[in-house]
């Protein structure tokens, strides 16, 4: 079903895409940095404007296969002054162009991995969106690729380059609420009904079979198209691999833990009838089996209607710009107290409270720039410098894959960290690897990178 590393270049011959891995260049502290950008109607216009404001950084192409999205970007772009950019509707052409040096990857998460791993093999850095897998194997294969190619790869779980998510981080380590046991995220996040779209024909200028991907192809429907592919398993992880995998990292990086040995995840796709597959209510537990005896536990929580605002995360900021009742971030519990650290940067932070009468402790509001640090790392080749290095992003997107897996097949999963299996389940493993979907072609994902 997959092709080898031989394979791919073959069929790459044959597209086009000829460019083979290289050690890329060395760059100096003047050197202008030339950027692609793949998927550019949503996130990826962020990493647009976001990347073109730092040093010596340019935008040098784009990627899109929604040529109404290029045109009004094009717009968008010479309203701001940016340099015209290279434009490019298939990938493989794009990754032929041996002037780029870097890629950015905002694209549906069906797409994330194969373009990251395709764009290490032909020497070039890569930004990717979270989640940084659509499953397990692909976030494997991408490590494996990262590290073979000697890139620089950056997952877009920005809350580890926000100053306030770095020194709340600092502060939990160094015991200001005692022995931290739990993390909890929260994505409480009000969202509308997506509603029924019957099947219509391709809208002009939407290359639907390039858009499609990996995916099996299926009919073009509104709800399976722009945004709200995030809900179907096909190109999709739910909000837990939307949002959610924010808090998942952050959890992860307070509790100084890794694979869990134990999860269950519990839910429903409730109050809407629409066609949204993945659940918008969602209760996950994450457990880890520590060395001394005892444990460690990450519970998380995906509700998409009412909220009860818990340790006021997200109010600050959502009611002061009339968001409603949002909530997103993190709590961490110790055994002297806990935090609560909200997604926002400026506004929200994070607050702590301390002893058995919940004294006020450290906090803090400052932001940060994620772009920033993987443009640093890129020009320094200090990969010890880069503050969400690929290895991180595929360990937190695998609680992510195995918390969907254990939801959609209904039972706990007991997870080996070593192999990174699920014990005695093959069924589970089948779905970490999308093996019953599969890989259309000619996106197969390689075997071997």
């Amino acid at each position: 079903m997959e092709h080898s590393r031989k394979d791919f270049l073959k069929a790459s011959a044959a597209t086009g895409l000829l460019t083979v891995a290289n050690p890329g260049r060395v760059f100096g502290a003047n050197d202008r940095i030339r950027l692609a950008v793949c998927g550019i109607r949503k996130r990826g216009w962020d990493h647009v404007r976001l990347f073109s404001k730092l040093p010596n950084v340019e935008v040098a192409a784009i990627c899109e296969v929604d040529e109404n999205v290029i045109a009004s970007r094009l717009r968008d772009m010479e309203k701001l002054q940016l340099p015209k950019p290279a434009v490019h509707i298939d990938v493989r052409k794009l990754l032929e162009d041996k002037s780029i040096d870097a890629v950015s990857i905002a694209t549906p998460h069906t797409w994330h991995a194969l373009i990251a791993v395709w764009a290490c093999q032909a020497g070039k850095d890569v930004y990717v969106e979270k989640p940084c897998s659509h499953n397990w194997w692909e976030g494997k294969q991408l490590v494996r690729a990262a590290e073979k190619y000697k890139r620089v790869v950056q997952h877009g779980t920005q809350g580890r380059s926000r100053q306030s998510g770095i020194d709340a981080i600092k502060h939990l380590h160094s015991g200001v609420i005692g022995e931290l046991y739990m993390a909890r995220g929260l994505c409480y996040k009000r969202r509308p009904s997506l509603g029924h779209t019957p099947p219509e024909p391709t809208p002009a200028g939407v290359h639907y079979d390039l858009w499609t991907g990996p995916a099996p192809l299926r009919p073009f429907t509104r709800n399976r198209f722009h945004y709200n592919w995030h809900w179907f398993w096909d190109y999709g992880n739910g909000d837990l691999g939307n949002q959610g995998i924010h808090q998942v990292d952050m959890a992860r990086n307070a509790l100084q833990v890794k694979f869990p040995n134990k999860v269950s995840a519990m839910g429903a796709h409730v109050v809407h009838d629409d066609d949204q597959e993945t659940p918008n209510l969602l209760t996950c537990n994450f457990q880890y089996d520590l060395p001394n005896g005892k444990r460690k536990i990450i519970e998380f929580e995906v509700r998409n209607w009412i909220t009860n605002r818990e340790a006021e995360i997200g109010t600050e900021f959502m009611y002061s710009h009339g968001q409603g009742d949002n909530s997103i971030g993190n709590i961490f519990y110790g055994s002297n107290g806990y935090m609560a650290l909200g997604d926002e940067d400026v506004l929200n932070g994070y607050r702590t409270y301390v002893g058995p009468d919940m004294k006020p402790g450290p906090t803090g509001h400052q932001g940060g720039d994620h772009f920033a640090n993987f443009i640093d790392v890129v020009r320094s080749r200090k990969m010890e410098d880069l503050h969400a290095p690929i290895v991180e992003g595929h360990i937190s997107c695998t609680l992510v894959h195995l918390a969907n897996a254990s939801y959609r097949l209904g039972r706990t999963l007991n997870f080996d960290p070593e192999t990174e299996q699920v014990i005695g389940d093959e069924e589970a493993n089948r779905l970490l690897r999308d093996a019953d979907r599969g890989y259309r072609k000619p996106y197969l994902f390689p075997e071997k990178v």
